[in-house]
């Protein structure tokens, strides 16, 4: 059993940008991102939204394989994995984005960890299929991973945990986790700000270990 876990979102979190952003400014005409605005509606649920963009994607594989290279890997992360491990935290990544493309990230990084992330596969010229996780208690429809449920199950493995994410969808779970231990920028710290819930802010992910293992976020 586990001292502590730091569950994690992957794009805009251990990355710069996410990759539906930059594969819709980089391979996809101008509407592509209308189904992104579907979901912010409240007409689409993410999964969806995701799926749908992604289902546009006409490109060779290699061409979608450099987008993904370029979505900003925080180059620190091997090392502060390592700090993590040692420190007595497991980390673990929940994801409602595609393991298509954070799995081969994380590979070429040198870096093992937990995913859970939507199931996808990229067909010759295109599109990106992803496709829903099989139910589990760690599922759910609006998201395909049900974050909060991978944080709650982190809670019944360990006395610490600590949640870190940028988007709308991360809200649900980082309230699970005490303050302290909430890392967030972007739109989840707009969606925290806007209900009046504190949270601390990070640059780089590996600002988070480093709070982390600074020790006040541990108590």
């Amino acid at each position: 059993m586990p001292d502590a876990v730091l569950v994690s979102d992957f794009d805009g979190t251990m990355t710069a940008d996410d990759f539906y952003r930059l594969v819709a400014t980089r391979l996809l005409p101008p509407e592509a991102l209308a189904p992104w605005d579907e979901y912010r509606a409240g007409r689409m649920t993410h999964f969806q939204a995701l799926k749908t963009i992604f289902s546009r994607i006409r490109a060779p594989e290699e061409d979608v394989l450099a987008v993904v290279a370029d979505m900003g890997l925080d180059p620190g992360l091997a090392a502060s994995l390592d700090k993590l491990r040692r420190g007595g935290f497991e980390v673990v990544v929940a994801s409602a984005g595609c393991d298509w493309y954070i799995r081969r990230l994380l590979a070429g990084a040198g870096v093992t960890l937990e995913v859970h992330a939507n199931p996808g596969t990229y067909r010759p010229g295109g599109p990106l299929v992803m496709d829903a996780p099989p139910a589990s208690p760690l599922t759910c429809p609006e998201t395909g991973v049900d974050k909060a449920a991978v944080v709650r199950d982190a809670a019944s493995r360990a006395s610490v945990v600590a949640f870190a994410g940028d988007g709308f969808a991360d809200l649900p779970a980082a309230l699970l986790v005490p303050r302290e231990r909430r890392f967030a920028r972007a739109d989840l710290a707009q969606a925290l700000a806007a209900r009046g819930e504190t949270f601390r802010t990070f640059s780089v992910w590996s600002d988070i270990a480093d709070m982390l293992l600074a020790g006040e976020a541990r108590t």
